[in-house]
């Protein structure tokens, strides 16, 4: 019924790359069952994110490389209504959580549907585009986890002992961000895109990064401190390593030649190296609590 081309703008395995959020926000649970934190995992990461993927796609129709797709095929209708389906099938998943997982799942999808769709396109707004995602994908994502894991109710949302942790997995998202647009500049431009890293420029979009990626780890190593979770710290610290070895060794080369560097191949291993690193620390978080 669909056409492989429609699969494969789902861009199922970029899920992986949203997963730390999941893991962090599981440390935080008191009380959750197998069966949910199996049911939020395979519902963000199996449906809602790939629906948001393939909306974002058909309404794009980039002919350049894009997060998890180096070719990009050309769009189809059916693309619209697969994202449409695994939608419905997120919302149907959260159904069977409770309804405060459904009401932050249903919002998820509707704000990811603005970002890109062209009555609103919250994309071609460059600092408004830059606080949603960071946002959504951060501080909101890992309430709604926490809501899924446990089956509460939305008053979760009002415990401030929360609010620090979910506010850090936003400040890590402000700065990776920009860097996800870097390669992208000649596609936004052409769509009237005014990207936050256009604005910044190529350089300054790296400058830009290296400010909340430094604020964002001094919050996190001031939260394990004051929670007297310093055992943590050599742990961050170390699985966060490799993250700064490759984003300076990706600056450096962008500093030689900015359009031979700001390419997909880069940006996707900043991808693959910093989700991997955050994976492992959370993961390890978790079970060592």
């Amino acid at each position: 019924m669909f056409k492989k081309s429609s699969w494969e703008h789902l861009r199922i395995p970029f899920s992986y790359y949203l997963m730390p959020v999941f893991w962090f926000g599981l440390s935080f649970t008191t009380h959750a069952s197998i069966y949910n934190i199996i049911a939020v995992g395979v519902i963000l990461h199996l449906f809602l994110y790939p629906s948001s993927n393939g909306y974002n796609s058909y309404y794009d129709k980039d002919e350049k490389s894009i997060g998890g797709l180096k070719n990009p095929k050309k769009v189809t209708i059916g693309l619209y209504y697969l994202s449409l389906t695994f939608f419905g099938l997120s919302l149907i998943g959260a159904l069977f959580i409770n309804m405060a997982f459904f009401l932050m799942v249903l919002l998820y999808g509707l704000v990811s549907m603005a970002y890109s769709h062209p009555s609103v396109r919250l994309k071609k707004y460059p600092y408004l585009s830059w606080l949603t995602a960071g946002i959504f994908q951060g501080a909101y994502t890992f309430l709604m986890c926490l809501i899924g894991f446990e089956a509460s109710g939305l008053d979760l949302l009002l415990k401030t002992d929360l609010l620090f942790p979910a506010l850090f997995t936003t400040l890590l998202l402000l700065g990776s961000y920009p860097l996800t647009q870097v390669y992208q500049h000649e596609e936004d431009l052409k769509r009237g895109d005014i990207t936050l890293s256009l604005k910044l420029g190529k350089i300054g979009t790296f400058y830009f990064a290296s400010i909340w990626f430094i604020v964002a780890g001094m919050a996190f190593l001031w939260y394990f401190m004051s929670i007297d979770h310093g055992w943590a710290i050599p742990w961050f610290i170390g699985a966060t390593l490799p993250l700064v070895v490759y984003f300076l060794y990706w600056f450096s080369l962008v500093q030689k030649d900015q359009n031979l560097y700001t390419n997909h191949t880069m940006a996707m291993g900043m991808n693959k190296v910093s989700s991997t690193c955050l994976n492992f620390f959370f993961i390890y978080y978790f079970f060592a609590q």
